[in-house]
């Protein structure tokens, strides 16, 4: 059953986000004194008195704002409105009641959910200032004081919140999810993408680079499994990134790839390959987690028989250093190939987790070395005993051999090919550990 969803919503730079990550106990929603910083819908489990259920950071509302980003973000505020079980209206006690705040109010009571309203940065402890009360004006019963940053009143404001949710059993874990980050240089088609995928306007679309911050959740059900897709902002080099906003936007987009088990790269098929697109999939591969190289906006590209082929084997090249990676050519715009996406997302998270067994390794292990002696020095050559599997996603291997420095990369890499030969583990990198054993072992 899915779990009842509480939305936090009110005009920009109110505290909403403050107040977002301190429910849920983490920073997960970027805070900065700037107007405007939330965009899309973020959404997170949040716990109280043994019951769940997720909590949505919105970017703030403007009613009577042309600007296409904020007039985007109302939409996207105004689903997390449809959505929601509950609704929070936060409001900021230093700034009074104003206009937009009677807005949205009058916004929320039209939506006909249960409405709770916050006056933030009460910050003092003790009797509430006069200022509290003029928030009655606002028609929404009593108001809770809270402060945001310091967390006073966020324990009686949770258990209004509990009172209001739908009566329901325990939700289910998500275990079994395959979190998937979808990741890449700014503007080649992430969040359209997600949007895609999700089948509604789960983020924000625009041509103007830097239009994703936060990295934002989106569910989805379907028949080929249970997914949790992680659209992330775009990745640019260090020298470029110079607003602080942006900053902590590359690091949620880092901390994404952290929480996945695939990392879709995505790369502009009009652009082709370039040097930020490699260090984008370094960082995955360096990460340990399962990769697809998603080449998009295929539909823009002027075709003949041989032209997938061709930018197939170039992108091969550039990408020598993740061999193990697969290619798949999509159009968000269209839909081209997006159902195949979620097989090879599945195929993907099943070779990173792939656990072999030490018999089976160690038979591969033999007969590779039987075909290939291991190398020698100075009339030593390495002895290589057993190697075993700890460990998966990446799947780690650990050979326990005679002598460490013997066992030279290019032998490793052999090995490694013999491996995947044998196993697959295709989409996935693998880590050798070497450890000396001594004679008596």
């Amino acid at each position: 059953m899915a779990k009842p969803v509480v939305a936090v919503v009110g005009r920009p730079n109110v505290g909403k986000s403050t107040l977002f990550n301190k429910l849920i106990g983490r920073r997960l929603s970027i805070v900065e004194d700037t107007p405007g910083v939330t965009r899309d819908r973020i959404l997170a489990p949040c716990e109280w008195r043994g019951r769940s259920f997720l909590l949505a950071d919105t970017g703030g509302i403007e009613p009577y704002s042309d600007d296409i980003i904020l007039s985007q973000m109302r939409r996207q505020a105004q689903l997390a409105i449809d959505q929601a079980d509950v609704l929070l209206l936060v409001t900021d006690l230093l700034a009074g009641v104003t206009a937009n705040d009677q807005e949205v109010a009058t916004l929320l009571q039209k939506s006909g959910k249960p409405v709770l309203l916050c006056v933030n940065k009460c910050d003092r402890v003790g009797a509430l200032p006069p200022e509290y009360y003029e928030f009655y004006n606002l028609g929404l019963g009593d108001p809770f004081a809270i402060s945001s940053v310091h967390g006073h009143g966020t324990g009686d404001l949770l258990d209004a919140v509990l009172e209001l949710l739908p009566s329901s059993d325990p939700a289910e874990e998500d275990d079994g999810m395959i979190r998937v980050a979808i990741i890449g240089k700014p503007n080649v088609g992430k969040s359209s993408l997600v949007n895609r995928i999700a089948g509604a306007e789960r983020a924000i679309v625009s041509n103007i680079a830097g239009t994703t911050r936060d990295a934002t959740d989106t569910e989805i059900h379907n028949t080929h499994g249970d997914f949790v897709f992680i659209d992330t902002a775009g990745l640019r080099r260090k020298s470029k990134v110079e607003d602080a906003i942006e900053k902590y936007s590359v690091l949620r987009a880092q901390m994404a790839v952290e929480r996945s088990d695939v990392c879709v790269i995505m790369i502009d098929a009009t652009e082709g390959f370039t040097e930020q697109d490699s260090k984008v999939a370094g960082l995955a591969h360096e990460k340990g987690k399962g990769c697809i190289i998603a080449v998009n906006k295929w539909d823009a590209v002027d075709k003949d028989g041989r032209t997938m082929d061709q930018m197939r084997k170039k992108l091969e090249n550039d990408f020598s250093f993740m061999s193990y990676v697969p290619f798949i050519f999509i159009s968000a715009q269209t839909g081209q190939r997006v159902e195949r996406l979620f097989e090879l997302i599945q195929y993907v998270a099943g070779q990173n987790a792939m656990r072999i067994s030490t018999g089976m390794l160690n038979d591969v292990l033999s007969s590779a070395t039987a075909r290939v002696q291991p190398p020698t020095d100075k009339g030593r050559r390495l002895k290589i005993y057993y190697a075993t599997q700890p460990s998966t996603k990446p799947p780690t291997f650990v050979f326990f051999v005679n002598r460490a420095d013997l066992f030279h990369f290019s032998y490793q890499r052999y090995l490694e090919n013999q491996i995947r030969e044998t196993f697959g583990l295709e989409g996935t990198p693998v880590r050798f550990i070497v450890r000396e054993k001594g004679e008596k072992q």
